[in-house]
């Protein structure tokens, strides 16, 4: 299969403009294809030669203005148009194409629970012409006109407002000019919530197994909708562009979500069958908040090649979390589900969740420009390969900057110019930046070159010290001998507009081992003029730079503020410091500058009394799957899970009144996932519940189930029992996960067939057995594997495309293998060309993290 090029889709864009697909699908012709009959009118404005795509099982017919074409002309996904006249065209291609188990194109699943089957496209990139056939790139925009033939019973939603026109007929609204990747088409006997807010229909759908857990977060789901599109209709001069919003929370999704216009994509996780915590419910509601951003930026106007996708992504990531701050939403708590308070400050989240995984891409090998340059992005399977945390999490910390240095009121003037003069239709980088420059006399061009356009992470460090004598008999500069200064300096080449917090001990201890309390919070420019920032009064206890976290950067302070920070994290008042200071910490340790050991007891001290859920969950996920799984060498492992399992116990005893839900449920997970002996679990599992709550639902049996399985303290008479009672497909994906961690030779054997040999897993049955398959501690029974990963994936990528290519980088890649040996493999696994560039990315980047684990192993001693 081609791949599109930039050069190819700038050729194609010149010669056409295309005005309408009338597509027709049947969705009753079996289990393995369905029927695709698309008719394209488009206008060539020249005589000339190109293409159309399409990826069919069969190739039926194709004609051109009423005149047949030889289907055997079909080169991979491409169809030649050659000797085309000037002037209007009809292009008509009648095929069978395949359902996808992949989450690509059309994917079709069947409920295990109750049998039903459920469809939905995920178009993405260039995975339309798994559909119907398009001149597939974003750049050429039409309006789509669709009919679907579909079982009776089912309802089928699109990007429009879809009419039942007859037995099992449907015909969804003609769209506005959109671009070929946003088209939608869901399809099933999905369970339905309606309403109507502003005029306009709003629904929620789900498959009919998960309508109960649907129907219990339906008011909160439908709340945020509302609070998110009205917010937006604030900031935005343009009214929302489409006829309906459709939010369907899908079976087997890749992503998060997808911003199809008029009928947003979810993964169907967000549909809660099992206990969260309000950290997980507020993340529901930042995807929510995220891609109704898109229905502007994104959908309304789009990218005009792939190079400009962060414009989509940092946008939305970074009106998700703001406007999800703004807007008033109904907190989403156990025992106030009707209250009116907000959320948590979500960029604490933003902080603890999202940044760290920009900061980790910036300094991998495969880092790159949030804005890269067009020659960098050459065609689609590049293009694919920038969907990562520098599009998302740098590319909103630098919109963050922005606003920060530009005031909120010119950066939306720039983004209303910027929507009225490019709607339906497509922009660049330097529209945006050119519309940003005519709401404010600052020198945005110049801004953006030094953040979109260069790569990598400034640190910013503090010296904190006495102003030089400056009056007589050698007086501070203010006179009375009680000043402090400050300087700033800084390893990069960004500009930053920074807030600075200065803390003294407090006198009356309120929480934790010690209290802080704020002093002093002021804003200074990075660089300066290389004059100490002096600011009245002792010298505080603590000086943290870029408190508020506006800013995109490392963060070094001087030593006695950071003697301050091991003391006193905890007692520190605003949850966002503490998440500035967490993640100086956790950078601290991946540089080698901060022992593993120490960033433990620092958790262990300070977490029993951390009251932001989010900071909880983030310290307790690195320190769990980084600190101890990879970074502790093998003689402190012990040490080190003892520490983690304390800590745990402590947050469990420290629950125990029922006052904190929340909190108690994370320990009770990070207890489960830590455990090193099996009775405590057994009993729990035995009685239901643990012991003074939670009760056990699907998800912490099967997480208990998988650890028993770890320890080799289960079996698969256990398993199918479990499978039994939860017959669901994420009981099935719980199952595999178990199996594949049993620790047997015949386990692992009957894993890696199904990962590697067999080829009918779906992506999520594929995901849930990698999970499974290597475990720390089970190092000895996996070594022979290690050596096997590389042909064996690279062969897999091969055979079954970018998805499972990227589940196999990202899950099955031998990640506990920690030696110098493993590293040498996997770096001689590069040069193979066979590799695809799905897989080759993934393959560098944890090339680079196993680098980075054995670096801080040698270093930091463990």
């Amino acid at each position: 299969m081609s791949v599109l090029t930039r050069d190819e889709a700038q050729t194609r864009a010149q010669i056409l403009d295309v005005e309408r697909y009338t597509i027709a699908l049947d969705l009753t012709t079996g289990e393995e294809t369905f029927d695709s009959a698309t008719a394209i009118r488009f206008t060539a404005r020249a005589a000339g030669d190109t293409f159309v795509e399409v990826k069919p099982a069969t190739l039926r017919s194709i004609s051109l203005d009423g005149q047949p074409l030889d289907p055997a002309l079909l080169d991979g996904n491409r169809y030649p148009l050659t000797g085309l006249t000037a002037g209007p065209h009809e292009l008509r291609v009648d095929a069978a194409m395949h359902y996808s188990r992949t989450g690509e194109g059309m994917h079709r699943f069947t409920d295990p629970t109750d049998g039903e089957t459920y469809l939905y496209t995920q178009l993405f990139m260039e995975d339309v012409q798994r559909v119907f056939a398009a001149f597939d790139q974003p750049d050429l925009k039409s309006v789509f006109a669709i009919d679907v033939t579909a079982p009776e019973g089912w309802t089928v939603l699109g990007n429009g407002v879809a009419e039942r026109t007859g037995e099992g007929r449907w015909t969804i609204a003609p769209t506005p000019l959109i671009s070929t990747y946003l088209v939608a088409i869901a399809a099933g006997p999905w369970h339905s919530i309606t309403t109507e807010h502003a005029g306009l229909p709003f629904g929620i759908h789900c498959r009919r197994s998960l309508a109960p857990y649907l129907d219990a977060d339906a008011d909160e789901i439908l709340d945020i909708t509302r609070a998110c599109y009205d917010r937006y209709h604030e900031k935005f001069d343009e009214p929302y562009p489409f006829d309906s919003y459709d939010q369907a929370f899908v079976p087997e999704f890749n992503a998060g979500a997808m911003e199809n216009p008029g009928l947003v994509t979810f993964r169907d996780e967000f549909v809660y069958r099992s206990a969260v915590t309000d950290t997980e419910r507020q993340t529901r509601a930042m995807v929510i908040a995220h891609e109704m951003a898109h229905m502007w930026f994104g959908d309304l106007v789009t990218l005009t090649w792939w190079d400009d996708i962060w414009l989509n992504e940092s946008f939305a990531e970074y009106m998700g979390y703001q406007t999800l701050t703004e807007a008033t939403l109904p907190r989403a708590l156990n025992s106030v589900r009707a209250g009116e308070a907000p959320f948590p400050d979500t960029w604490v989240d933003f902080g603890v969740a999202r940044k760290g995984w920009g900061y980790d891409a910036d300094q991998r090998p495969s880092t790159h420009p949030v804005a890269p340059d067009p020659d960098a992005v050459p065609d689609t399977a590049s293009a694919l390969l920038n969907f990562d945390g520098i599009s998302y999490a740098k590319g909103a910390s630098a919109l963050r900057q922005l606003v920060a240095w530009l005031g909120e009121k010119d950066f939306l003037a720039g983004i209303n110019a910027h929507f009225a003069r490019h709607k339906f239709a497509n922009a660049t980088l330097a529209d945006f930046i050119d519309n940003l420059a005519s709401a404010t006399d600052r020198d945005v061009h110049a801004w953006a070159g030094q953040w979109l356009r260069t790569t990598g992470i400034d640190t910013l460090t503090a010296e904190v010290g006495t102003p030089a004598p400056t009056g007589p008999a050698g007086t501070p500069a203010n006179g009375n001998g009680q000043s402090w200064a400050l300087t700033v300096t800084r390893d990069g080449s960004r500009p930053h507009r920074i807030t600075v917090g200065a803390y003294d001990h407090a006198l009356n201890t309120q929480a934790g081992p010690g209290h802080l309390a704020l002093r002093d919070r002021f804003e200074t420019d990075v660089p300066g003029d290389g004059t100490p920032v002096v600011r009245p009064g002792r010298r505080p206890a603590l000086v943290v730079l870029n408190d508020g976290d506006l800013t995109y950067a490392k963060i070094r302070l001087d030593t006695a503020s950071w003697d301050t920070v091991l003391a006193g994290l905890s007692g520190i008042p605003d949850a966002l410091t503490r998440a500035v200071l967490w993640n100086t910490a956790r950078d601290m340790v991946r540089d080698a500058e901060l022992p593993p050991a120490t960033y433990l007891t620092a958790a262990r001290t300070h977490l029993p009394y951390e009251t932001d859920l989010a900071l909880v969950q983030g310290v307790l996920s690195f320190a769990a799957g980084q600190v101890v799984d990879r970074y502790t060498v093998p003689e402190n492992l012990p040490a080190a899970r003892a520490t983690l399992t304390d800590l745990c116990r402590d947050l469990i005893r420290r629950t125990e009144d029922g006052s904190q839900p929340g909190l108690r449920l994370i320990a009770v997970r990070h207890f489960i996932d830590a455990a090193t002996q099996p009775d405590t679990l057994r009993s729990w599992l035995d009685e239901g519940t643990v012991h003074g709550g939670p009760e056990l639902d699907p998800e912490l049996r099967w997480r208990i189930l998988t650890r028993l399985a770890v320890l080799g303290a289960t079996d698969e008479t256990a398993i199918a029992t479990e499978l039994a009672a939860d017959p669901s497909a994420t009981g099935r994906e719980g199952a595999a996960r178990c199996r594949a961690a049993l620790p047997t030779a015949e386990a692992k054997a009957a894993a890696w067939d199904a990962l590697f040999t067999d080829d009918t897993l779906s992506n999520y049955l594929f995901t849930a057995t990698a999970q499974g398959f290597w475990q720390p501690g089970q190092e000895e029974l996996t070594g022979d594997y290690v050596s096997r990963f590389y042909p064996d994936a690279i062969a897999l990528a091969a055979r079954r495309g970018p998805a499972i290519a990227e589940a196999a980088g990202r899950y099955a890649f031998p990640a506990y293998a920690i030696d110098a040996g493993s590293l040498a493999t996997g770096t001689r696994a590069l040069e193979d060309p066979q590799l695809i560039p799905a897989l080759r990315r993934k393959l560098v980047d944890q090339l680079d993290d196993l680098r980075r684990a054995l670096a801080v192993r040698t270093s930091a001693g463990g």
